[in-house]
């Protein structure tokens, strides 16, 4: 039977439930354990596929095209599994699995409440993630014990551990434990308060995790401990690390993993921990020199987390090749303006990103014929794709006032279209294309050459398409498609210039599927030619021969 572990957060959000779970499933991972993840989110929205970013920042993509909170990118990057659309429940989903049951009936007659029915139907979504395949569910419980929302959520996981059985499930509760410079300590009162309010829900923690910006003392570990009733050793000090890589290791120092697996009777020999791939991660990320500038042209800039996915595959680039990534956050709606100037002049590369709607797109254009004209290595993800083309069939085709039928309807050229069989779906309400689709690289393509292979399986979350119509024209002028989907040849998947030194787009979202340490091609590829770039303009001594 597979055995569950629980993570819930206290005092304030954005603790770092998310990298604290994932940090768990790497260690409980490196044991040899089979490990899948899971997130229940408290917000209405069914999922936050139509959020605004600066809400609740990217939309992360499965395999399976479910669109999910941003923390199960941070699971897969970390346990290196790819999840499903199951592995990310919201209330949103949670009532509307009810209501509809209650209408057909299943409920015959009953008044359907909260208890059982809304309780029940958590429990089910996290029991069927302990398939015969996998050892431990780790599930995060997003938002703070306390908010109003999460209730029937504390209420279901409290229920879950009378019925799985007490050795099965293991709590765990992260908050915050702060120093306060006037005082001169830390002070573990907002524990307190915050374990006090968990119990109150009966649920008592089994181990809690400390955040804090600075170590503390183990007298205030012992003090938490008689004060929450938890064992001393399972009270784990997270202290503020460099890198989120570190994390892992961090809390494997602090007996994170031990303590779990004792409490869980995971701790057979079978079992001892071999951590010597993520070391060699961290080694990486230690091992960086110089930095090259990327220029990440994007809507959202004043939330990062809007593009999070994106700036980690830069980093794992950067890994790969030794070198710091700096990102430089380019409002997309101001690149018109600073053309003239050496923003983009002085940038080793950039990165035209996904979106949806007008605003920006125009920038992201302007961003892309710069990019072209002054070969500035450039990779556009699927809106960045449409800003490529769009350039190119105005600048290069001669397709003057070519455009998207998204940003411009009346457009005499529409290079972006919706394809003819989606306009039906689209306007009884269908939406995208999403998740992994296959696609056929054109042997011999710079595309081709970064995979090492010719058929691929990318993320997509896309509505509109490049027009087939206008294909031929664009690579009369040019433009090399390198990629199609594979199941009629028709979609374009993949563009690239063969005479600059990196100029390549695809439809799809590549960010979702890099890892630390395996980063992903396409972002492999933008480093090294930025690199390259970054010699010729100031010579740093970056020795690609070094790279590990």
């Amino acid at each position: 039977m597979s055995k569950f572990v629980f993570v819930t957060g206290g005092v304030s959000s954005s603790l770092g439930k998310g990298l604290t779970a994932s940090s768990l499933g790497r260690l409980l991972k490196s044991r040899g354990l089979r490990v899948t993840m899971c997130k229940l989110d408290p917000y209405i929205n069914v999922d936050p596929g139509t959020m605004n970013p600066f809400e609740h920042g990217e939309v992360f993509v499965t395999d399976d095209g479910g669109e999910t909170d941003l923390d199960l990118g941070h699971y897969e990057r970390f346990i290196d599994e790819n999840l499903h659309r199951d592995s990310n429940a919201t209330t949103g989903q949670i009532y509307s699995s009810v209501i509809l049951k209650e209408r057909r009936g299943d409920y015959l007659g009953k008044t359907v409440q909260v208890i059982p029915h809304i309780t029940d139907e958590i429990k089910e979504r996290v029991r069927r993630l302990g398939r015969d395949d996998v050892d431990v569910v780790i599930v995060e419980v997003g938002g703070t014990v306390g908010d109003i929302e999460i209730v029937p959520f504390l209420e279901a996981i409290r229920q879950f551990r009378r019925e799985v059985g007490r050795d099965n499930v293991c709590y765990l509760h992260l908050t915050l434990v702060p120093f306060l410079p006037t005082a001169g300590e830390h002070k573990t009162k907002p524990t307190q308060h915050s374990v006090t309010e968990l119990r109150s829900r009966g649920i008592q923690p089994d181990v809690i995790v400390c955040r804090s910006e600075r170590p503390f003392p183990e007298s205030l570990k012992r003090k938490i401990s008689l004060l929450c009733d938890v064992p001393p050793e399972a009270v784990v000090a997270a202290v503020d690390a460099a890198s989120i890589y570190e994390i892992p290791l961090v809390l494997h120092e602090e007996g994170l993993d031990k303590i779990v697996c004792d409490l869980l009777g995971l701790d057979r020999p079978e079992h001892e921990i071999d951590l010597s791939g993520w070391e060699r991660v961290l080694e990486r990320v230690k091992a960086t020199r110089d930095s090259v500038r990327i220029g990440l042209i994007g809507k959202y800039v004043n939330l990062p987390d809007a593009y999070l996915s994106v700036v980690e595959a830069l980093r794992h680039a950067g890994f790969g090749h030794g070198v710091g990534v700096e990102i430089d956050w380019i409002q997309a709606e101001e690149v018109t303006g600073m053309l003239a100037g050496a923003r983009l002049d002085g940038l080793d590369g950039i990165v035209i990103p996904g979106g949806f709607g007008e605003r920006g797109f125009e920038g992201k254009i302007a961003a892309a014929s710069y990019a072209r004209e002054h070969e500035i290595p450039c990779l556009g993800l699927c809106l960045g794709l449409h800003a490529m083309i769009v350039d190119y069939a105005r600048n290069v085709a001669g397709l003057t006032n070519a455009n998207s039928r998204e940003m411009d309807p009346t457009t005499p050229y529409a290079v972006i279209d919706l394809m003819d069989e989606q306009v039906d779906v689209v306007e009884k309400g269908g939406t995208m294309r999403l998740g992994a689709y296959v696609a056929r690289l054109t042997p011999g393509s710079r595309v081709a050459k970064l995979y090492g292979e010719e058929t691929v399986s990318e993320r997509h979350r896309h509505r509109y398409e490049v027009n087939p119509r206008y294909r031929g024209r664009l690579e009369e002028a040019g433009l090399v498609c390198s990629g199609v989907e594979s199941k009629d040849n028709r979609l374009v998947e993949f563009i690239e210039l063969t005479d600059h030194p990196f100029w390549i787009a695809t439809q799809a979202h590549p960010e979702f599927k890099s890892r630390p340490d395996r980063p992903h091609p396409l972002f492999a590829g933008l480093v090294e030619a930025a690199i390259d770039r970054c010699e010729q303009r100031t010579p740093r001594l970056l020795d690609l021969d070094a790279v590990v």
